[in-house]
């Protein structure tokens, strides 16, 4: 029987949101998946943008070769929390995966989150 365990984002500080300082790949470090192949991290992240510009966040999704492992979105200026993520699953691997995140401005998108560790 699987068992189901909430953590925070693994590059979050007790759970604060984690500013996305990085302009490029690769990003600012958001989540490192587990180095246990039968461990699932289901990811959840939302996103601020405390600017008054849109502006374009990317993802990136394990790997950082686009497009393969990249996730686009444009986050309005102050919308409040934007689902970015909505509980996509990066299974636990030898060299553990990574989500990064970058985006067009500097230390204006603000992310938070949590991951469901799963262990199957």
């Amino acid at each position: 029987m699987a068992t189901f365990t909430k953590q925070i984002l693994s590059g979050s500080t007790d759970g604060k949101a984690i500013k996305v300082a990085a302009t490029a790949t690769a990003g600012t470090l958001i989540h490192t998946g587990s180095t246990t192949t039968t461990t699932l991290d289901e990811v959840w992240i939302y996103a601020v943008n405390t600017s008054a510009s849109s502006v374009k966040l990317t993802i990136e999704w394990g790997e950082a070769t686009a497009p393969d492992g990249n996730i686009e979105v444009t986050v309005q200026p102050e919308a409040g929390l934007v689902t970015v993520i909505p509980g996509l699953l990066i299974k636990g691997n030898a060299t553990a995966l990574t989500v990064k995140a970058f985006a067009a401005t500097t230390n204006v998108i603000c992310i938070h989150g949590f991951v469901n560790q799963i262990t199957v």
